[in-house]
C-alpha cells in the first residue's frame, strides 16, 4: 500500500449528504459506432476475482445462517466495474446489495457495465453489431456517497490493491467492519499473495482471521464478534491564510492533497483577483482550498465548486460551514456538463497530471462550456509546454507564465 494521496480531482446542485443512485441513470444508448466499439463486459481485476470466488462459496455453503433469509444485506466495494456486487445480486435474489463508490466517474461506469449482457464475440467488421443491454438487477443499488449508509449489513466485501492509499484502505476497512451486525462477515482481498499488511490490519479488529491464499492474491474472512468502542477519525483539519484571512480546511483520505495545502492551489489563489458580483467556478475543487479562499475575499462573489468525488464535496461543505460562508455552492458531477453553463466569469482548475492530458482536455472543455463569452480560464500546471501548444484550440489571448515551481495558463473565451 502506498501512502501517496490519490490524484482524483473531481459535480447537479446538491445539499450536504446527497448522493447519486443507479435509478437516476438512463440505460446504455446505441447511438453510434463509438458506443458499440467500447461497450463490452470486463473481467474483474485479480483481487476482486478471488474475492468473488470466496464470497460465492461463502454464500452458497454457509456454516451458519447469515442474515434474515428473506433479506440479506450486503455492502460491496470494487476496484473495477462492480462485477462481484452485480454477480451476487443476480444470483441471490433475496440479497439487497449496495455497491459503494466515492467517485461518481467510477459509479457511472459500474452502472453502464451492469446494463451490458454477456454475448458471443462479434465480428469487428460487421456494420450491424449493436450493444445488447439488460436491466440492472433490481436488488442492486450503486451509490456514490462520501461514507457508508448508517445501517447494519450481514456481509461486507472489500477488494484492495497494493498500489492504493494506505490511509484510505484503513478508512474503508473501519467503515465496513463498523457497519456489520455482530455475527456478520467481512471478506477482504488484496492483489499480493505475500501480503502481511492487510492481515495485520484485520487482526486489529478480530483475533481470528481466516486466510484463503491464491497464487496471485490473498483473501481473508473475519466474523464480527463485538462492536467498536471508538472510531478513528481519518479526516484532517488545517488552516491557511489568503489575503490576511485565516481559512479553515477539512481534508479526507481519497481526496487530493489530504493533510496538506496543495502548493498548486496556493499558486492559483495568488494568480487571480475576485471582483464584486463575479461568478467563479472551481473545476476539480478537491477539499476546497481554492473555492473557500475565493469566497472569503468578497461575499458578493458567487463560487461554484464541482468535483466527481463525493468526499471532496463533503469537505467543501464542511469548510463552508466552518468559515461561515454563504456564497459557495457545490455540485457532484463527473460528466463535465455543469449547472448554469455559459454564465461564469472565471473558471479555475488544477488538472491531474496523469492520463496523457486527456483529463486536462476534459477540464478545459468543461471550463469552456461553463464560461460566458469573454470569461477567463485560469489553471495551474507543472507541464506548461502542452498548454502553450494546445490552449489556443479553445481560447484566445492565451498566456503561460511561471509561478514558483509551477506555471499559470490562462485564456479568454
Amino acid at each position: 500500500m502506498s501512502d501517496e494521496p490519490t490524484s482524483d480531482h473531481s459535480a447537479d446542485s446538491m445539499e450536504l449528504g446527497s448522493e447519486m443512485r443507479i435509478s437516476a441513470t438512463p440505460p446504455i444508448s446505441d447511438k453510434n459506432a463509438s458506443d458499440r466499439a467500447t461497450a463490452y463486459r470486463l473481467s474483474p481485476k485479480v483481487e476482486e476475482k478471488r474475492l468473488a470466488e470466496i464470497a460465492c462459496d461463502f454464500l452458497e455453503n454457509p456454516r451458519k445462517p447469515i442474515g434474515v433469509p428473506q433479506r440479506l444485506e450486503v455492502i460491496a466495494m470494487s476496484t473495477g466495474r462492480g462485477q462481484t456486487a452485480e454477480s451476487i445480486a443476480r444470483q441471490h435474489e433475496h440479497a439487497h446489495v449496495i455497491l459503494w463508490y466515492i467517485d461518481q466517474y467510477h459509479s457511472l461506469r459500474a452502472i453502464a457495465h451492469s446494463q451490458l449482457q454477456e454475448a458471443p464475440a462479434i465480428d469487428p467488421e460487421a456494420t450491424d453489431a449493436g450493444v445488447v443491454s439488460v436491466e440492472s438487477p433490481t436488488n442492486l443499488e450503486i451509490r456514490c456517497i462520501a461514507d457508508l449508509p448508517e445501517k447494519e449489513f450481514d456481509l461486507a466485501l472489500l477488494p484492495l490493491q497494493t498500489s492504493g492509499e494506505q490511509e484510505l484502505a484503513r478508512d474503508f476497512l473501519q467503515q465496513c467492519y463498523d457497519r456489520l451486525r455482530v455475527g456478520g462477515t467481512l471478506i477482504a482481498s488484496v492483489d499480493n499473495p505475500k501480503d502481511r499488511w492487510l492481515h495485520d490490519q484485520l487482526k486489529g479488529y478480530e483475533k481470528s482471521v481466516k486466510v484463503r491464499p491464491f497464487e496471485d492474491a490473498m483473501v481473508y474472512l473475519v466474523e464480527k464478534t463485538k462492536t467498536l468502542k471508538k472510531l478513528k477519525d481519518f479526516s484532517c483539519s488545517l488552516a491557511y491564510r489568503d489575503c490576511d484571512e485565516l481559512i479553515q480546511l477539512i481534508t479526507r483520505p481519497g481526496v487530493f492533497s489530504h493533510r496538506q495545502l496543495d502548493n498548486g492551489a496556493r499558486q492559483l489563489l495568488d494568480a487571480v483577483d475576485v471582483y464584486p458580483q463575479s461568478r467563479l467556478i472551481d473545476i476539480g475543487c478537491g477539499s476546497g482550498s481554492v473555492a473557500l479562499g475565493l469566497a472569503m475575499r468578497d461575499p458578493s462573489a458567487r463560487v461554484h465548486a464541482v468535483d466527481s468525488n463525493a468526499r471532496a464535496i463533503w469537505c467543501v461543505e464542511q469548510g463552508k460551514q466552518l468559515n461561515k460562508l454563504s456564497n459557495i455552492t457545490t455540485e457532484l458531477n463527473a460528466t463535465g456538463m455543469y449547472d448554469a453553463p455559459g454564465t461564469f466569469d472565471m473558471a479555475l482548475a488544477n488538472p491531474p497530471y496523469f492520463g496523457d492530458f486527456q483529463i486536462a482536455e476534459k477540464f478545459i472543455e468543461a471550463a469552456h462550456r461553463s464560461l460566458r463569452p469573454g470569461g477567463r480560464l485560469v489553471l495551474v500546471t507543472k507541464q506548461p509546454a502542452w498548454y502553450e501548444e494546445n490552449l489556443v484550440r479553445w481560447f484566445h489571448d492565451t498566456e503561460v507564465f511561471p509561478s514558483r515551481r509551477y506555471h499559470i495558463a490562462s485564456g479568454v473565451k
